[in-house]
């Protein structure tokens, strides 16, 4: 059982995730984004090179203290339950390398910063949610489209190899070369054309493999990601509407009980066979009922 945060964890964390806190840190990023770009343009150790240094370090202050009031605020199992709290985690980490030594090419991971905007922007967070939940589809046609490639480079190197060695000379030249045929990169004339002069024949397999591989399986890549993201909404709009009618239910409610009326019951379904109890109290009340009409008509005569 989890247990209760205290309440000054409770209002701690209520103030970390607050919207004026997460605008602060929000501007941070970006601000922190375009120094790290500077940086690149200007010579180390110059004036506007330390400015921009200090102010890197100031960001990554900022940074570290969010992390570690999430981190007292919600505890490490409850931080540890949201992907972008390790995200953000990982990401603030890297800054932490030391700029010297064999893990010093870590800190051109920095820019990695500017990927926690995301999560503050609903639509983005969206998109990227949606290619997380599509990489079960992507990896079943990822995974044929390598079945085609690997089929197509062996085909290429047998037929080809042999009068095109720079292309189609082994299994990974031939690899490589139908990759760049398949991003239309200068397959006409740099490659199918000066193989048809030598095998005229050859756009009978180009052809085909293009059709295939540039649009019918990056068009499946496309069709998962957006059949995912349609599912996302239906189900985003089912809990706003379920939302939307427990809301009316409570209003109606509070309603009711502010004008003094009960609230109304839902009819319950009638059993189809009442309790022999109950039939026999009817047919008692039936027959007493029965015995005053012939009483009543009694007297008339």
């Amino acid at each position: 059982m989890t247990p209760q945060p205290t309440p000054w964890r409770r209002r701690l964390d209520e103030w970390v995730h607050s919207t004026r806190v997460q605008n602060v840190v929000m501007a941070l990023i970006l601000i922190n984004s375009v120094t790290i770009g500077l940086e690149t343009a200007v010579a180390h150790g110059s004036a506007l090179g330390r400015i921009l240094t200090v102010i890197d370090h100031t960001a990554l202050t900022v940074f570290v203290a969010e992390i570690v009031i999430k981190l007292v605020a919600m505890g490490p199992r409850r931080f540890a339950r949201d992907g972008w709290n390790i995200f953000d985690f990982l990401v603030v980490a890297v800054a932490l390398v030391p700029g010297a030594g064999p893990l010093s090419v870590l800190r051109t991971l920095r820019i990695l910063r500017l990927l926690r905007v995301i999560k503050f922007m609903p639509s983005l967070r969206r998109v990227v949610e949606a290619l997380l939940l599509s990489l079960p589809g992507i990896s079943a046609i990822a995974l044929l489209m390598v079945m085609i490639f690997y089929v197509a480079a062996v085909m290429s190197t047998a037929m080809f190899g042999p009068a095109f060695p720079d292309w189609f000379g082994n299994l990974g030249r031939s690899l490589y070369t139908l990759f760049q045929v398949m991003t239309l990169e200068s397959w006409s004339m740099g490659i199918v054309r000066p193989v048809m002069e030598h095998s005229p024949w050859a756009w009978a397999f180009f052809v085909p493999f293009i059709l295939i591989s540039a649009f019918t399986m990056l068009n499946l890549f496309v069709a998962v990601i957006v059949d995912t993201m349609s599912q996302m909404d239906a189900r985003h709009q089912g809990d706003d509407d379920a939302a939307d009618a427990a809301e009316a239910s409570g209003t109606a409610a509070d309603d009711a009980a502010a004008s003094g009326a009960e609230p109304a019951d839902p009819p319950a379904d009638l059993p189809a066979d009442p309790p022999a109890d109950l039939s026999g109290e009817i047919l008692a009340e039936l027959r007493a009922l029965r015995e005053e009409v012939a009483a009543l008509r009694a007297e008339r005569v």
